[in-house]
């Protein structure tokens, strides 16, 4: 959402996440060096617009909701409001597991009572590592925007005042799927097989088959981008480099051919060319995601990221891209004994809303009948 005209903006955090007791701070100097000096959102906001800053939470923990009447107030005294959510190392680190997908405490109830209370737009900025649980903001049209910024570093609040002011363009993708919170009680942490099955949802975007928050690969733009396939193969003969027993029962009985059975060289892969155009008024950074998707069969039913390229567009200017995609590498799929195939017949491609089919066939020339 970008706020460019605002007369004033009311920032509000739900924690000091850039205030250390000296403890705190003498800790990071021992894991990771302590920064010249940090730039906070509220600060990088206050260099576009004059603010009004109301803390909504004590801490992170947000364990009662005494300031979220002073925070409403302030939301109606501002022209749009930016509130700073999320989680801190207290909720998520290393040695520590989360016990749920939600914000902690009362957030969720401060967020929802300051977009309803807010007299122009809000943004909520999450600051976390891995995927909140937040379908209730996502659902509220009250809520112009949503803005995950990981843990911002020594100049993180300038980067945040320079997205949400429309100087700078976002460009990134969801590294992880945000499942809802109930995914948490279906998935027992003791189970760690991928595949989904009855009454268990499976592991990552490539096998989990229930509702999300943000899917895998997520990502917004203040542009838009065209895709066009300049050059792309629609078949592939996959040689075989093996006796006429081996195939017959590793091609034969499965449709597909063992890897470790063909000539896995450079002339198993095949080149992919991708026009990407900007068809907006604003220049920016795109990341063309390359997702396959094996034939019918014993094998995972979606589509899974086999490559990825970033490439800056500046408004209505094009930029041709060339993906390799290696038949061994990226075609192949592990069956549930743990086998690497190729599978025989149609693979789909995905890039952006486009879809393109690569036929494979194996090549029995030199195999002896």
């Amino acid at each position: 959402y970008i706020v460019s005209d605002c007369d004033s903006v009311g920032v509000l955090y739900n924690t000091q996440h850039y205030t250390r007791t000296p403890e705190e701070a003498a800790a990071d100097a021992i894991k990771a060096g302590v920064a010249c000096g940090y730039t906070t959102p509220l600060q990088g906001i206050s260099r576009y617009a004059k603010t009004i800053h109301q803390a909504g939470c004590f801490g992170v923990a947000c364990n009662g909701n005494q300031l979220i009447g002073a925070a409403e107030v302030a939301a109606r005294q501002a022209d749009a409001t930016v509130l700073v959510m999320g989680l801190d190392q207290s909720i998520e680190a290393e040695f520590i597991d989360r016990a749920g997908l939600l914000l902690p405490g009362r957030q969720q109830e401060l967020v929802s009572r300051v977009a309803k209370a807010s007299r122009g737009p809000v943004v909520l900025v999450l600051m976390c590592g891995g995927p909140v649980d937040v379908s209730f903001a996502k659902n509220d049209p009250r809520i112009g925007a949503i803005l995950w910024v990981g843990y911002p570093g020594q100049a993180g609040g300038a980067a945040i005042a320079d997205v949400l002011f429309g100087r700078a363009n976002p460009g990134g993708k969801l590294p992880m799927t945000w499942y809802p919170q109930d995914y948490v009680s279906r998935l027992p942490m003791t189970d760690m097989r991928m595949r989904a099955a009855r009454g268990y949802p499976g592991r990552t975007y490539r096998f989990y088959k229930g509702p999300v928050v943000f899917p895998f690969g997520h990502g917004m733009s203040y542009t838009t981008f065209a895709h066009t396939l300049s050059k792309a193969p629609n078949q592939f003969s996959v040689p075989i480099a093996t006796s006429l027993y081996a195939f017959k029962n590793t091609t034969i009985s499965s449709n597909a051919i063992r890897v470790a059975h063909t000539n896995c060289n450079d002339a198993m892969s095949l080149g992919l060319h991708v026009d990407i155009k900007n068809t907006g008024d604003m220049a920016g950074t795109h990341t063309l995601l390359v997702f396959a998707k094996p034939p019918a069969g014993n094998w995972s039913p979606n589509k899974q990221l086999i490559g990825f390229k970033k490439v800056h567009v500046t408004a209505g200017a094009l930029q041709s891209v060339r993906l390799d995609i290696h038949v061994c590498k990226h075609l192949s799929v592990v069956d549930k004994f743990g086998i690497r195939r190729i599978p025989m017949g149609e693979h789909s491609l995905h890039i952006g809303d486009l879809k393109h089919s690569i036929s494979l066939q194996a090549n029995l020339e030199g195999i002896k009948f």
